[in-house]
């Protein structure tokens, strides 16, 4: 490994860890000639396959895409990007296990609603709603229906203004 300051190849490794991924490894180097040290990552190449889009068009995988996509299902949700990453990850991971060259657009849009209906059934219901492209309103509310018929667990709805008791006006202070 060259030296970035004086570019000479007579480096050697001072220290050695685990990225916190665990796919990488951190190497901290010191130039012999000039004595500076600097960082080096090693990571596993990883090649993703090509995204076959549904008019036939190929493009490179972008997880930035994914987490886009991702991003705006989960907007004003409680969903931390701590949890958005790691479905990305897990997308990633399951496309790099198929060892296939070229996966659909719709195989990776499927794996995304597989982990949303697990992360937030709101955002589920807002990516199932784009990504699904309903021509009705009977499409959306049968995808809600299976939704509803397999979920564990149906957060009770949080009362909105429409749902709220009103106060009694013998209640309420009077004011003089």
């Amino acid at each position: 490994m060259k030296c970035p300051r004086c570019g000479s190849s007579k480096t050697r490794v001072v220290d050695s860890r685990e990225g916190g991924d665990g796919r990488s490894v951190r190497r901290r180097r010191e130039c012999e000639q000039c004595v500076f040290r600097f960082t080096t990552f090693e990571r596993i190449e990883e090649v993703m396959p090509m995204v076959v889009k549904k008019g036939g068009q190929r493009e490179a995988f972008d997880r930035y895409k994914v987490l886009s996509g991702l991003k705006k299902a989960c907007e004003k949700r409680p969903v931390s990007v701590h949890d958005m990453e790691a479905v990305v990850q897990m997308i990633e991971s399951k496309l790099l296990e198929t060892g296939e060259k070229e996966v659909s657009s719709e195989a990776i849009g499927e794996l995304l609603i597989e982990q949303l209906q697990n992360l937030d059934p709101v955002a589920y219901v807002r990516f199932a709603s784009v990504y699904r492209e309903f021509s009705d309103v009977s499409e959306f509310m049968e995808t809600l229906r299976a939704f509803l018929s397999t979920s564990d667990t149906v957060p009770a709805p949080k009362p909105g203004p429409a749902q709220q008791q009103p106060i009694p006006l013998s209640s309420a202070k009077r004011s003089k």
